[in-house]
């Protein structure tokens, strides 16, 4: 039987082969730090609400495109695995609170977890992937999936803030989430 450290390791050291849009679709779904991260900006920018629906999110996809191609060209970013991991815990801490962040101070925030998450999407490119159009693909890639999960995220919170209940439901998530954000931070 594997144990949880086992796990979480193996979730968070993930990469997959190939290269393409298939590649980097995957990498963000599949990872476990990426995609309660991913799901997390979601509920966030919905707990928020007005503006901060839309604005959170692709401040997070912008940032994370940008770290992306820091990544690829080699550009190190100091302590990356921490900054995915700490995402996890931080947004996770900031779900359960609910206490209304300013819109400002999200995208802040979202901006800087972003920068590292799409610097390990770069680096982490498939080594298969050699030819500029399988770049590309592999950033569309990462790029789509993210969206897509912001949105599910984003869609669920909606749906949560309509009842008190699916309120409490919400935060009860950002406490999962930050509990597994404890135990990634504290295998890296």
């Amino acid at each position: 039987m594997l144990s949880l450290p086992i796990i979480i390791a193996s979730a968070v050291m993930h990469s997959y082969g190939g290269g393409g849009i298939l590649s980097g679709f995957l990498h963000p779904i599949l990872g476990l730090d990426h995609l309660l991260a991913m799901v997390a900006v979601g509920f966030l920018s919905a707990q928020l609400g007005g503006r901060a629906i839309w604005t959170v999110p692709v401040a997070f996809v912008v940032t994370m495109a940008l770290g992306g191609v820091l990544g690829i060209f080699g550009v190190p970013l100091p302590i990356v695995e921490y900054g995915i991991t700490g995402s996890v815990l931080i947004l996770g801490l900031a779900i359960l609170a609910n206490r209304g962040l300013p819109e400002w101070a999200a995208i802040v925030f979202v901006a800087l977890f972003a920068l590292f998450h799409g610097h390990a999407h770069g680096t982490e490119l498939p080594e298969l992937t050699s030819t500029i159009g399988l770049i590309i693909a592999y950033v569309t890639g990462f790029l789509f999936a993210t969206a897509g999960l912001h949105v599910v995220g984003a869609l669920v919170g909606l749906m949560a803030s309509r009842s008190e209940n699916g309120k409490i439901i919400m935060r009860v998530a950002g406490l999962a989430i930050a509990v597994v954000g404890v135990f990634l931070v504290l295998n890296v």
